[in-house]
């Protein structure tokens, strides 16, 4: 069966389906599949790859799709995900979308379901089966290039006023964890949780990490982030974002560059406070 992240059923989709992304990884992973043609509308931050979505049509954002907009597309299919879209829109939606696909990766292994979901509903099946290759080697790999390194807590910041970061059942968290990277805190009722960087367990930090989204950090955040007196002595860097969060068809690439990144293949920028 073809089931999303709720337990949805889908049949395959015979005719040319009319695709909305909602979500801006998935609406790579859906041109990667070739479905280019077939996506109608896609959110502001949806922009990669650009050559094919520059001329596409934006129906707002992920967490305020303009509903007209969207109903003026005429979608057959619209993808939306548990953490991106808001609960409230993605009901309204299904007053006038006859097929809402819901998804939820949480860890690396789930982007092998997405491929199979989308390649049986999409009818791209072959696609799906040669981005599961790909993505089943590279976590192979990054595994076998990483394993002999020393385990290392870290805190992998997503925001600021206030700070916030991923608690331990996120895709981030389980994708860094296939690295060695273990990120704190460990327990956490918020998925995305804010800290105070006054916590009992920060002397256990060996690494921070300042995402390049949804926040933008940048270098001027590494200098601020090295003058916490919590922070001393540890190192703070610098990490593309997309490469760890977005699931899909970054997958494979997103664990190269975490391996890279880990063994100290990759440069980055980083400091180490004092």
């Amino acid at each position: 069966m073809l089931t999303d992240a709720i337990g949805q059923v889908f049949e395959p989709c015979h005719a040319a389906p009319r695709i909305v992304s909602l979500v801006p990884s998935l609406t790579e992973l859906l041109i990667d599949m070739g479905l280019a043609k077939n996506i109608v509308g896609r959110t502001a931050f949806c922009i990669h790859p650009r050559e094919f979505l520059q001329n596409l049509p934006k129906v707002g954002g992920t967490k305020d799709v303009d509903l007209d907009k969207l109903r003026s597309l005429r979608p057959s299919h619209v993808v939306v995900n548990v953490d991106e879209n808001r609960i409230e829109q993605v009901n309204e939606i299904r007053t006038f979308v006859p097929h809402v696909i819901v998804t939820h990766p949480m860890q690396p292994d789930d982007n092998l379901e997405l491929f199979r979901l989308f390649g049986g509903v999409f009818e791209v099946q072959h696609r799906a089966e040669e981005l599961s290759l790909q993505f089943q080697s590279a976590l192979r790999t990054a595994r076998a290039e990483t394993q002999l390194l020393p385990q290392e807590n870290v805190v992998y910041c997503i925001w600021k006023d206030p700070w916030m970061t991923v608690g331990p059942n996120t895709y981030i968290s389980t994708i860094l964890r296939a690295v060695g990277w273990h990120t704190l805190p460990e327990s956490a009722e918020a998925r995305y949780p804010t800290i105070e960087f006054n916590e009992a367990w920060l002397p256990r930090v060996h690494r921070v990490f300042l995402s390049s989204e949804p926040y933008r950090f940048c270098n001027k955040h590494l200098q601020e982030a090295s003058g916490l007196p919590s922070l001393a002595g540890k190192m703070i860097q610098l990490i593309d974002g997309e490469m760890v969060s977005w699931y899909g068809s970054r997958a494979a690439a997103g664990l190269r560059y975490l391996a890279s990144l880990r063994t100290g293949a990759m440069g980055n920028h980083e400091l180490r406070s004092f």
